[in-house]
């Protein structure tokens, strides 16, 4: 499996419109890899190779951004505006789970999106350090759970367990393999499990490089001061 994985600002369609346009080589290398890939280069049909990449994207069960509506751009200005780099690492957290039994997954599915956004993002927020979450159902009965985050990935694992407990409470039970629950009373069998699942990367692109979830929101923070000011 290879998993292409993005957080976009604006609409699907123009983003895979211009990975096509500017990526389209890459496209053309790693499809030599893939079962069933588009049957033709991208130069020579790229609305074709659209299409393709658009039937293979997976509706998530719910989505988490740490920042709102704010779009890259603002979030660079920000950044640009008040000449603050930052100098903190982000990573991925990258995994893949089977559930034990087809009606334990369909049944999950139906009743993720419900248990997991509002409550979940709540909780997301006081993690403080996660950047991005998706979990994202697949075909044969797998479900993908996939962030990008702040700092150490210990603290990380330790945070979710104390924080964010009651989603994974409600999803292990039905996992192949899953550590046991409580997590919170089982968080380190809760971290050796994300680390032995952590999938790595081939590669890994952040748009602000060294700016943690709390840089960005302080940062969005003054500028909208400072425009409110400003009127």
């Amino acid at each position: 499996k290879l998993l292409f994985l993005s957080d976009i600002d604006g609409e699907v369609d123009q983003h895979l419109a211009r990975l096509v346009e500017n990526a389209g080589t890459v496209f053309d290398t790693i499809f030599k890899h893939v079962d069933d890939p588009p049957a033709t280069r991208v130069a020579s049909n790229p609305q074709r190779v659209i299409k393709w990449l658009k039937s293979h994207v997976p509706k998530p069960l719910d989505t988490y951004f740490a920042y709102g509506d704010a779009s890259v751009q603002d979030i660079k200005a920000a950044a640009r505006a008040a000449g603050f780099t930052g100098n903190t690492s982000q990573a991925p957290l990258l995994t893949y789970m089977a559930f034990k039994s087809r009606v334990q997954g369909s049944v999950s599915k139906l009743v993720g999106p419900a248990m997991l956004r509002e409550k979940g993002h709540k909780a997301n927020d006081v993690v403080g350090t996660l950047h991005f979450s998706h979990w994202v159902p697949f075909e044969n009965n797998h479900l993908g759970f996939f962030t990008i985050f702040d700092g150490d990935f210990a603290k990380y694992i330790q945070d979710f367990a104390d924080k964010t407990s009651f989603a994974f409470d409600t999803i292990f039970p039905h996992i192949v393999g899953a550590p046991p629950t409580p997590v919170a009373k089982n968080a380190q069998a809760f971290y050796q499990w994300a680390l032995e699942n952590n999938y790595p990367p081939i590669g890994f692109y952040s748009a602000y490089p060294g700016l943690s979830v709390q840089d960005i929101r302080a940062l969005l923070a003054d500028r909208k001061s400072q425009s409110a000011t400003a009127r």
